[in-house]
């Protein structure tokens, strides 16, 4: 994967459930973003990067599973001026496996946001869909 000088910041998300295990949400946000450096409260869970490499296994799914238009269309339904964002099902992510979903209430513990802005955020969506 070869990422493109475009500034962004990546932030992640995940709400922690009473009936949760905070090191188990962990743990799913670990399995897809290796490299996040995670920061928990009693509520949430966040991780905040400019590191495109923390996107490699989302890139890798992308163009192994030949998923451009999906994530391509979600990143283009949310985008709102430099910033776009998607969710990952947080079950899935556990088992380290990444699952796109197109609506909160498809992961049934809430699901893992990933947001990204950049100037450039055509740039980046360009990157993570058509490997430009």
């Amino acid at each position: 994967m070869r990422s493109p000088n475009i500034s962004c910041k990546i932030e992640i998300f995940a709400s922690i459930n009473l009936s949760e295990d905070p090191k188990k949400i962990e743990t799913a946000i670990l399995n897809i973003f290796p490299n996040a450096k995670i920061k928990t409260d009693n509520s949430s869970i966040i991780s905040n990067s400019k590191d495109l490499y923390l996107l490699e296994k989302i890139y890798d799914i992308i163009h192994s599973n030949q998923s451009q238009k999906i994530y391509q269309r979600q990143l283009e339904k949310n985008l709102e001026n430099d910033s776009t964002w998607f969710y990952l099902n947080k079950q899935a992510a556990f088992v380290g496996s990444v699952a796109l979903c197109e609506e909160a209430e498809e992961s049934p513990l809430g699901p893992i946001k990933v947001i990204l802005t950049s100037s450039n955020i055509d740039g980046i969506i360009d990157w993570l869909i058509l490997g430009n």
